[in-house]
């Protein structure tokens, strides 16, 4: 799976959701709407959330120094990290906090149907962020589902913003639900519900992200398919076998490759290193972002055991 900056989803995410967040705002202020509220913070959140995951991708093409000589390609997983605690304090948290307090003490809404026509029209601006993300997401995903490309993707922005989008739809759509049925009953209780609704939704989203930037952000290998591609073209040529190899991402874009090997038929440095420089050209070839790879010859003492039998 292809790693990817995503920044075109980036950018559009975070101009709807500015746009979407001044909008509620006033929706809030005029109706009184705790769904509407519980939203606007949301907004807020996406758009503080998209800051920083352009920040992480800018501060990660830094140049590799002597304190850090594998480059900074994780503050783009750390970027990401804190994205998804923001969600959670900021959209799901307060979301609970509100709606607790209105179902506590519920208040009429002044003007529901302008919380309607905002939310309808932050719906249809939220839906061309989501395709825009959508859009981006296939072309690097391949095969995999979308639940597995979330699992698997070594690069975080997107991920996020999928799940982002996709929590902004749904909330919408639960405050839409929330504001359209304490209009049609006139019991307040039902906003209040929905902002509940809104809260949970947000949390489940931000547990999530969490632990996924968290694996990312501690170190991930090669996803299996990706390992044995680097097996077999480590074993095509002048290598008998592969002892030992370790895998981890540094970045994104930036797998280090550790491993062991028994080579065959090598005599001289020259052909040890011959052999071990055409072995990382053949994995480079088919895994562009196994930039970094150390390769060390090796006996195969088991091999050596069984002969000795």
């Amino acid at each position: 799976m292809a790693a990817g900056g995503g920044t075109k989803a980036i950018v559009a995410a975070l101009l709807a959701n500015a746009g979407i967040a001044v909008s509620k705002f006033v929706g809030f202020f005029i109706t009184g709407s705790s769904s509407m509220l519980a939203e606007a913070v949301h907004s807020v959140a996406d758009t503080s959330n998209q800051g920083l995951l352009l920040v992480g991708q800018k501060t990660a093409r830094r140049e590799a120094t002597k304190e850090h000589p594998f480059g900074y390609g994780r503050d783009r997983y750390f970027y990401s990290f804190v994205v998804a605690l923001l969600l959670f304090t900021l959209g799901s948290v307060f979301a609970l906090y509100e709606g607790i307090h209105k179902l506590e003490a519920p208040e009429a809404l002044n003007s529901p149907m302008v919380a309607v026509v905002i939310l309808v029209v932050a719906i249809v601006l939220e839906t061309f962020s989501f395709r825009t993300a959508i859009v981006e997401s296939r072309a690097i995903k391949g095969d995999a589902t979308w639940w597995q490309f979330i699992r698997r993707a070594k690069t975080p922005e997107l991920p996020v913003v999928l799940l982002e989008d996709a929590g902004a739809l749904f909330g919408l759509i639960l405050a839409l639900g929330g504001v359209g049925l304490t209009y049609a009953t006139g019991d307040p209780t039902w906003d209040a519900i929905g902002t509940i609704c809104i809260g949970v939704l947000l949390g489940v989203i931000a547990v999530i992200l969490i632990g996924e930037t968290k694996s990312l952000l501690i170190g991930e290998g090669a996803n299996p398919d990706v390992l044995n591609v680097i097996i077999e073209e480590l074993q095509a040529g002048k290598v008998d076998r592969v002892l030992h190899v370790r895998t981890q991402y540094v970045g994104p874009d930036e797998l280090l490759i550790a491993a062991k090997i028994s080579l065959i038929g090598t005599r001289s440095i020259d052909d040890v290193a011959d052999a071990i420089n055409d072995a990382e050209h053949r994995v480079r070839a088919k895994v562009p972002e196994a930039r970094l790879i150390y390769l060390e010859p090796d006996i195969d003492r088991s091999a050596a055991a069984q002969n000795a039998k």
